[in-house]
């Protein structure tokens, strides 16, 4: 009976040794703790061009087609709701009125490039709907680029592809 608590206290001893062995490649250092990764991330920021300050390139000065002079609202679908857009077309010429979202995600770059102006800024600058995607923002820009199309649609005298408000 000696011999066996023996035994089962030799076994527990050497189990724990091999736990606390092994668990000593898990402890937080500078490699595994994620200093690194932080550190790396900064200085990469400190050193990398914001890509929210790079300049809108203007490559037309007026929209394709012959659009019909007047106020349109376009809408499309973003990742958290309706997104819409109201456009001014005056001599074939669009200028961004008005641009709405409902619950676009606050951090990512939709909600942010809607509010700070860069989708309309970008509209004007293509005079149309072939505007960049916003990292992070995919469904946002496609929603955009939707509810330009729609808007683009009723100024040419189609039909709204949405079920939007009449051009005013």
């Amino acid at each position: 009976m000696r011999e066996a608590a023996m035994s089962r206290r030799a076994f527990a001893v050497a189990g724990a040794a091999v736990l606390a062995f092994g668990m000593t490649g898990c402890a937080a250092t500078y490699e595994g703790s994620g200093s690194k990764d932080a550190a790396s991330a900064e200085q990469l920021a400190m050193t990398t061009d914001d890509p929210w300050d790079a300049a809108i390139v203007q490559t037309r000065t007026s929209a394709e087609g012959n659009l019909i002079d007047g106020t349109y609202t376009g809408t499309g679908m973003g990742m958290g709701g309706p997104i819409s857009v109201t456009l001014t077309v005056k001599g074939n010429v669009i200028a961004v009125d008005r641009m709405v979202q409902t619950a676009e995600t606050q951090s990512v770059g939709g909600f942010e490039a809607i509010r700070d102006g860069r989708y309309a800024d970008m509209i004007e600058a293509v005079q149309g709907s072939d505007i960049d995607t916003i990292s992070g923002a995919t469904v946002t820009t496609v929603g955009v680029r939707t509810a330009v199309d729609d808007a683009l649609a009723q100024a040419a005298g189609a039909e709204s592809t949405t079920k939007t408000e009449e051009a005013k």
